[in-house]
């Protein structure tokens, strides 16, 4: 399989967070790879890899970074591929990350989801993926009405919850 989606992150220790994006990657039947790189202690490998994943079929890229929040920013420098952002929560309530990621130069620009928001980051790839694929947009179309049905089965559950004063 050739990966449509690449995961980079500076180091495993973000790997609890960003296996989120690969669960839902998988879920959905999205080939993807996972890859540990640091925008400072492997730039030369970054530099391959940024220059690289098109020619090996990558449709989008998700970088997670936190602290120095470099990775995103130098990966996007390096391809014209979209670079979707997942500031992680590992100082300053992830704040720094978030900021890091989002103030990009004209020119580069990094998508960013929320902190920690690895799902989210998967599912976005999937939007922008889905853009050109039918047979994919309509998957994602299925995820969407699932998260539907989880809302009015909670109401359902919470129909039956007793209290005295409670009105429905």
């Amino acid at each position: 399989m050739t990966p449509l989606v690449s995961i980079i992150m500076g180091s495993t220790s973000d790997l609890p967070i960003m296996q989120k994006a690969a669960s839902r990657l998988d879920a959905l039947g999205i080939p993807f790879e996972m890859l540990a790189l640091s925008a400072h202690r492997t730039p030369q490998e970054v530099e391959t890899f940024a220059r690289g994943a098109k020619e090996r079929g990558v449709k989008v890229i998700i970088a997670a970074a936190g602290m120095a929040a470099h990775l995103c920013g130098v990966i996007a420098s390096m391809t014209s591929l979209p670079v979707i952002g997942v500031p992680i929560n590992a100082s300053l309530d992830g704040m720094d990350a978030l900021l890091a990621i989002v103030q990009m130069p004209p020119g580069i620009p990094v998508a960013t989801v929320g902190i920690n928001a690895a799902e989210n980051a998967a599912l976005l790839a999937v939007q922008m993926m889905a853009t050109s694929d039918e047979a994919l947009y309509l998957k994602l179309e299925q995820y969407k009405e699932s998260l539907k049905d989880k809302v009015v089965k909670a109401n359902a559950e919470l129909a039956q919850v007793r209290f005295e004063h409670k009105t429905n």
